[in-house]
């Protein structure tokens, strides 16, 4: 659990360098009282109001500008609660890691829900991208606790460029629509945005299986490493699988 508790964030996306910026000048102008916890609760409720715009955009698009602008809310709240923590010195690590994550697996749940409820999505789609979101997930969790290292970018993309794609996404389809096309062999009519999620969950699905065969291999190797010294003559036989 000491991994988990004085873990390294490693943080490589692209937008770092600017994100960074943005964050420190707003938690010099916070007032306070203003703590995590409301920054988390300001999460949440927009990534709920996200959901609930793709939702209304069955009756008509400008919701999607909502949707949009709550994802630029659902980023004040998700970048500032742990950086306030920190640049306070007010760190709870057990609590912090704990429900900073369990409110990011939420928001995320709820926007690619609400994606699939949209007129522009099928749900099949949205759910198949966000089933291989947490697998990724996953994976970077499994990764805190065996290394101590905290690493949420794939390649040099994070949270904050998908949220930018996303973004930018909505302004496409509030502009150029979200034309339909049949697929061959009978498998139906689907839209370009079920075709942008199912790309995603092939990048994801595939990036999961390469690391899930990556770190397999090297814990593996670290592993016989310590029980070759664990056994090695002269020292004592320890317990342990």
């Amino acid at each position: 659990m000491n991994k988990v508790i004085e873990h390294e964030r490693v943080v490589r996306n692209f937008l770092n360098p600017l994100e960074l910026k943005a964050i420190r000048w707003m938690i010099r102008r916070l007032p306070s009282w203003i703590n995590s916890d409301m920054m988390t609760i300001l999460g949440i409720v927009s990534a709920v109001m996200v959901c609930v715009s793709y939702w209304l955009c069955r009756f008509s698009p400008l919701w999607l500008w909502v949707a949009s602008f709550s994802l630029v809310v659902h980023w004040v709240g998700d970048s500032l609660d742990g950086n306030i923590a920190r640049a306070r010195k007010r760190l709870r690590p057990h609590y912090g890691f704990f429900i900073d994550h369990t409110a990011d697996t939420l928001a995320i749940v709820l926007v690619f829900v609400g994606i699939g409820l949209s007129p522009y999505a099928r749900l099949w789609a949205a759910l198949l991208a966000l089933i291989s979101y947490l697998c990724m997930s996953i994976m970077v969790y499994l990764r805190t606790i065996t290394e101590g290292v905290f690493e949420f970018t794939f390649g040099k993309v994070g949270p904050t460029e998908m949220r930018l794609v996303t973004i930018l996404m909505n302004a496409g389809l509030f502009f150029f629509e979200n034309p339909r096309f049949q697929l061959p062999w009978g498998l139906g009519r689907v839209t370009y945005l079920d075709i942008f999620g199912l790309v995603i969950a092939a990048v994801f699905f595939a990036t999961f299986a390469v690391s899930m065969l990556k770190y397999g291999i090297i814990y593996a190797r670290q592993d016989a490493e310590r029980l070759r010294k664990t056994h090695a003559p002269g020292r004592g036989v320890r317990r342990g699988r």
